[in-house]
């Protein structure tokens, strides 16, 4: 199991994402999971980012989300 954790500059730059997205998506809840570690800092797991990548699979641009 990997435990890296990733800023959000770094996971943003993971998913192909601007840091605003996955600020804006902490902000409305969050379907990328992220840590706080203390009061402030951000982090996201490898593994997290990971799974949300597979469940974006799409066979369809119909396709409901």
């Amino acid at each position: 199991m990997n435990h890296s954790l990733f800023t959000t500059k770094e996971a943003a730059q993971f998913l192909g994402v601007s840091k605003a997205f996955l600020e804006r998506d902490r902000w409305a809840g969050a379907r990328v999971p992220f840590i706080k570690v203390g009061s402030r800092a951000v982090r996201y797991r490898l593994s997290d980012l990971e799974e949300y990548v597979e469940r974006q699979i799409r066979h369809s641009t119909s396709e409901v989300a």
